[in-house]
């Protein structure tokens, strides 16, 4: 049953880059870089405690996520349970990262599909949670609405479909290429080279086959 559910981790992967994301939930690979290592050491340091407790917070590390209805798994680093006026503990989700803010929802997509988790796990409503970004120092919190609920569930749909079609796109060289700790596996600009010569190819016998 596992072998359907897609990991959580997954969806940014995804929103980064469609191939490196089948590479890694398709065909298991990964090589660690210096920005991947630095990310490692954060969740490891983020896990090492597992419950702490403040005026009207408890901290959670490390919990365990699952969704039946979403078909996800996987962890989160922490999450906050906040009381509210009327006394209750509202989960809070926490992300670690290792750089900074993003322009795209890849990091709150991620934080998001958390919490879309812990809602069903606990039968609560989450309004909100936080990402904490390393190389900034800062937190920055994010707002569960309705628009990015809606982008979670349609990116979950579309790594699922990606995984189950177990197929790895091509590679499109970027500028973000250089930071992927995958960059040798993937080897976009080598592969673009032979599309580009497959293409002269087929030109040339087109040309031929016209005259």
């Amino acid at each position: 049953m596992d072998e359907e559910f897609v990991m959580i981790s997954a969806l940014s992967h995804y929103m980064y880059c469609q191939r490196r994301c089948a590479l890694v939930h398709i065909e298991q690979a990964w090589v660690e870089n210096v920005f991947t290592a630095e990310g490692r050491i954060m969740h490891d340091k983020a896990h090492e405690e597992n419950f702490e407790i403040r005026k009207n917070i408890k901290i959670e590390r490390g919990i365990p996520l699952r969704s039946n209805e979403l078909g996800l798994n996987g962890k989160a680093d922490v999450v906050e349970f906040h009381k509210d006026e009327f006394d209750k503990w509202i989960p809070f989700p926490v992300e670690y990262k290792r750089g900074k803010s993003k322009s795209d929802n890849s990091d709150k997509v991620q934080l998001c599909a958390q919490a879309l988790c812990l809602e069903e796990i606990l039968n609560v409503k989450i309004p909100c949670g936080a990402l904490f970004y390393g190389q900034t120092k800062r937190r920055e919190d994010v707002n569960f609405d309705e628009s990015l609920r809606i982008e979670t569930k349609e990116t979950i749909k579309k790594v699922y479909e990606l995984v189950m079609t177990k197929i790895t796109p091509k590679a499109e060289y970027s500028k973000k290429c250089k930071e992927c700790s995958l960059l040798e596996i993937c080897l976009p600009k080598t592969f673009e080279k032979r599309t580009t010569v497959a293409n002269y190819l087929k030109d040339i016998i087109k040309s031929s086959e016209c005259e």
